[in-house]
């Protein structure tokens, strides 16, 4: 089945955009982007019912199962139909691994930007990337693999207390029991307990040292590498606040200038001989100054790297420039002036989250959220996304019988902040 839209085709030669994953704020952020640019859309969905789904940016979307060999299928049954040789833009983790195991079948109707396939294996399986981030000497917190009770205890005996719980990939299993990325924890005993409750949702889990700090030490270098591993585009931001607080996924940022950040993204991507979109994220310790590298994102556009647009840096579009042989565009260039990006409901949330505890006054958010910025769901001309949003939580009785499994994310969310306090 597909979801076809009433929108006006883009009435351009252009290769379409294969935005696979559009039940997300990334999905929707790329969308955007490329309609802009004239650049012709067609979206892959887990759930099309999903409020950023909601976008008049694409000409159709196809329902499939992102977290399996599905949506291969979709993309072989779509590819022969298209005029032209389109340029995949996954979203998700799993899409990113699939696509990458799958390369061969697509080759013919698609371009893929992403380095060899053991690259692809290693730097997303954290256990793999932290076990070649040792060898390497590469910044990294204290990090231990738990593949049984055993060794959650004897990790317990070692670790330094707060720590982080997660599991080195979010599967399927897992986002089924909980849509934290990311645990925290403050005692030995509330390890053993955690790590006993969520030992079934996935085969390995791992433990790592909080690193001290606030949300603004996370910082990030969003980058797009082409086939001879030159970065062609590189953009650097912090977060300010994030949702959940502590372990969630940034609600605002801002474009800062972050040499350490920057050049160890780029020795680890030209190490690797990298191709495709990559983000670093690293944590400064409040303690030292030192920067640790939290974690690699490969082979897709993250949340947080649509502030490169809004910075006038053209990220996504220079990926799809290079793949098609197209004139690079001339915005390429970070400018280091401070825009923003803000996902409004999430920011507010979490805004409120330390005004309860003390830790923000209201002067304090505005000077934060005052100035440049870029949106990741609000648009004056793709309205419907950000009104779907603001529904479902005003009604989440009809939201819920709309998509039965809204209240039990919501839940665990809950279950996530419980830990995070």
């Amino acid at each position: 089945m597909t979801i076809k839209r009433s929108m006006k085709k883009a009435q351009s030669k252009n290769p379409h955009a294969i935005i696979i994953g559009l039940d997300c704020i990334t999905g929707l952020q790329s969308a955007r982007i490329f309609a802009r640019h004239g650049v012709p859309v067609i979206a892959l969905a887990k759930n099309p019912g999903h409020y950023c789904c909601k976008t008049n940016t694409v000409e159709r979307i196809i329902p499939a199962n992102l977290g399996s060999e599905d949506f291969i299928l979709a993309l072989e049954k779509l590819g022969p139909a298209l005029p032209h040789k389109a340029v995949l833009f996954p979203c998700t983790d799993m899409s990113v691994l699939l696509l990458s195991r799958h390369r061969a079948r697509l080759t013919k109707w698609f371009h893929l930007a992403v380095p060899a396939p053991e690259i692809v294996e290693m730097l997303m399986d954290k256990t793999s990337f932290y076990t070649y981030a040792m060898e390497k000497g590469l910044p990294i917190p204290g990090t231990y693999f738990l593949r049984n009770r055993a060794e959650a205890a004897a990790a317990a005996e070692r670790l330094n207390f707060p720590c982080i719980l997660k599991p080195p990939m979010k599967t399927p299993r897992w986002e089924k029991n909980t849509k934290a990325k990311v645990f925290k924890i403050a005692s030995k005993s509330e390890f053993l307990d955690l790590y006993e409750r969520c030992s079934s949702w996935a085969d390995l889990l791992m433990a790592q040292e909080w690193i001290e700090g606030t949300d603004a030490n996370l910082y990030s270098c969003n980058c797009y590498f082409n086939a001879k591993s030159e970065p062609f585009v590189t953009f650097v931001a912090r977060k300010l606040r994030q949702w959940p607080p502590h372990t969630g996924t940034s609600c605002l940022g801002e474009e800062v200038r972050n040499d350490e950040v920057l050049n160890a993204t780029l020795q680890l991507f030209k190490t690797v001989k990298f191709h495709g979109l990559g983000y670093v994220e690293m944590k400064r310790d409040a303690r030292t100054n030192k920067h640790y590298i939290i974690e690699p994102n490969i082979g897709r556009p993250t949340g947080r790297s649509a502030i490169a647009e809004a910075g006038g840096v053209e990220l996504l579009y220079s990926k799809y420039c290079d793949l098609l042989g197209k004139p690079l565009p001339a915005n390429r260039a970070q400018k280091y002036e401070g825009v923003k990006w803000i996902y409004l409901r999430r920011d507010i949330q979490s805004a409120l989250y330390y005004w309860k505890r003390g830790e923000l006054t209201l002067g304090d958010w505005w000077r934060t959220f005052r100035g440049r910025k870029g949106y990741a769901v609000w648009s004056l001309r793709d309205q419907r996304p950000f009104w779907s949003d603001v529904w479902r939580i005003i009604f989440p009785k009809k939201a819920t019988q709309a998509a039965p499994q809204t209240r039990t994310h919501e839940a665990a969310q809950a279950v996530a902040m419980e830990h995070a306090n």
